[in-house]
């Protein structure tokens, strides 16, 4: 159940910048405990930028993060990334069975995945046992992204970062999707920060939104904010004419 009052990220003031060219502006709110917020926003707005900041991928300009309330540089960077998981869209894979693709982040750790821990998680995502030798490139996209998502969450993090996980697919995998994550985050707790260009998901799948436009944060709230919006950026971006 999320909790208003114990944000599981936070950010003060953070800026971003590459080779002097800011990408990210000010950037200061938090992500509630327990939650799915859902941060949308037109291209090349810094959604992306945001997300690789949340567990260490980049290091912010300036400003500071928090994750459950101690400072992102406090954490060991191995120990961060089991801690705050990310799903990309490309659902990459190495050549190889599931099992080999699921197994893969306990090997780099000095660790071993029973076939029956794997079998389990498989289930956990809507994949039956039978998927668990096949190979990956054999999979439906929605399949694969079950498969990426199973893995993220082999390392029980706490907070999953998903980047645009279900633009690429059709209609019942993006629906067999969207069901999946509001189970894992009822089934777990777990804080869900989701990136989507689908202004309908974020409705109706977020309890918050963010809405980034040229790297500030406009608005932020519950995720009904979306149909009604007041900031005037947000207005243009929510019925398209943003440019």
């Amino acid at each position: 159940m999320a909790n208003l009052d114990e944000p599981a990220l936070q950010f003060r003031n953070v800026d971003y910048s590459i080779n002097g060219v800011p990408i990210l502006k000010g950037i200061t709110g938090s992500f509630p405990k327990g939650a799915i917020t859902t941060l949308v926003g037109p291209s090349g707005a810094g959604k992306s930028t945001l997300l690789k900041l949340c567990n260490g991928l980049i290091s912010p300009t300036s400003g500071d993060i928090f994750i459950d309330a101690k400072h992102i540089s406090t954490y060991d960077p191995i120990a961060l990334r089991r801690h705050v998981g990310i799903a990309l869209q490309s659902a990459p894979m190495v050549k190889g069975t599931v099992f080999q693709n699921l197994a893969l982040p306990f090997e780099l750790q000095g660790r071993e995945l029973s076939e029956q821990d794997a079998i389990e998680i498989l289930e956990d995502v809507g994949l039956g046992r039978d998927v668990l030798h096949r190979k990956t490139d054999g999979l439906s996209g929605g399949q694969r992204q079950k498969v990426s998502i199973a893995r993220t969450l082999l390392n029980r993090s706490e907070i999953l970062l998903l980047d645009e996980i279900t633009s690429a697919l059709d209609r019942n995998s993006l629906h067999e999707i969207e069901q999946l994550i509001v189970n894992i985050n009822r089934k777990y707790g777990s804080t869900i920060v989701w990136i989507t260009h689908n202004l309908e998901q974020a409705i109706s799948i977020g309890n918050f939104t963010w809405v980034l436009i040229d790297g500030k944060v406009m608005e932020t709230g519950d995720s009904d904010l979306l149909k009604s919006p007041t900031n005037e950026l947000v207005k243009q971006f929510v019925q398209g004419d943003y440019r």
